[in-house]
């Protein structure tokens, strides 16, 4: 019987097609459950969740506290204005302080790209899970993202996706090109030059820098917002020039197909990257992100902990 097999979840690189289908599988008992208010799942009482967020979130930590509190697990979120951090406290001490304590899982949001590495390998006993970490990776963001097109298309190979907007600050855009690469997608990205990361050529997608041409035929359009706090400099020559030639609109999105999805991971600056109209139209599943969310999670804290059992069975 297959099984997840991974210690903690920092990275979607290393998911194969089996590891991904069976996340999406567990995930989508979970959603059918959620829907349903079935309270029928398999509880995880006396297991502690530790949430520490270094860099604001209000989507994927409520997310992650609610998929917690939804299997049963006693879910502690750290205040890092109250932390020792404040206090001059490095963040490795930090960490392996909370580790000492024996919590099951530390969700972490880390300021840094990478940062996550320079602790990793200190942590015993402790599952981590990557919560996004500056412009590297968002894993649960991309897994969510993989389920809502496999929920609404019924499948993810071959399908065209557009990712449009702030690729070069975007850890979403990494995370989802490895995975829908994974998964059989055929992925392009539509942005300005100047919002391209130089090795984009060498990342299996297909570049645009026009709305028009990009969404031809599009299956899936992905939009991602301005990460206006990671740039140092303005790297548009306006706002308002990039509102016209790149906000998803009621004209652009005319391009894809009449059928295509409109996803968002928020937070949304509406009327900059996206039009309300088409935000909030028919076409928009944005919002059943949020939802599936929760769903995704609950799989991969609950299979994180099933691995966690098994160890210490063959320890034992």
């Amino acid at each position: 019987m297959f099984s997840f097999p991974f210690d903690n979840f920092i990275t979607v690189k290393n998911l194969s097609i089996q590891d991904t289908n069976y996340l999406l599988d567990r995930a989508n008992e979970y959603f059918q459950n959620n829907c349903q208010h079935n309270k029928s799942i398999e509880r995880l009482y006396g297991l502690t969740q530790i949430n520490l967020f270094l860099e604001k979130s209000t989507r994927t930590q409520a997310s992650f506290e609610i998929a917690g509190k939804l299997l049963g697990i006693n879910v502690i979120n750290i205040n890092i204005n109250n932390s020792s951090i404040k206090k001059g406290e490095n963040l490795i001490d930090t960490i392996t302080t909370l580790n000492a304590t024996q919590p099951n899982i530390i969700v972490i949001r880390h300021p840094f790209s990478g940062g996550i590495n320079s602790f990793i390998h200190k942590i015993k006993g402790t599952s981590i899970i990557n919560a996004g970490d500056g412009t590297h990776e968002h894993p649960s963001q991309a897994l969510l993202d993989s389920f809502a097109i496999r929920h609404f298309k019924g499948k993810i190979s071959n399908l065209c996706i557009a990712i449009c907007g702030d690729i070069l600050h975007s850890r979403v855009a990494r995370s989802n090109i490895i995975l829908l690469n994974t998964m059989g997608a055929r992925i392009r990205v539509i942005a300005p030059a100047t919002l391209l990361p130089t090795n984009i050529s060498n990342m299996g997608v297909e570049v645009f820098h026009d709305m028009e041409k990009g969404l031809k035929d599009v299956d899936v359009i992905m939009i991602l917002r301005m990460q206006l706090e990671r740039m140092p400099k303005s790297l548009v020559p306006s706002m308002r020039e990039y509102t016209h030639m790149y906000s998803l609109d009621e004209t652009k999105i005319k391009y894809a197909k009449k059928d295509a999805l409109v996803m968002h991971p928020g937070p949304i600056n509406r009327n900059c990257e996206i039009s309300s109209e088409v935000a909030d139209g028919p076409q928009s599943i944005i919002q059943h992100q949020v939802k599936m969310g929760v769903a995704v999670r609950m799989a991969i804290i609950k299979e994180l902990i099933v691995h966690q059992n098994k160890i210490a069975q063959k320890e034992s």
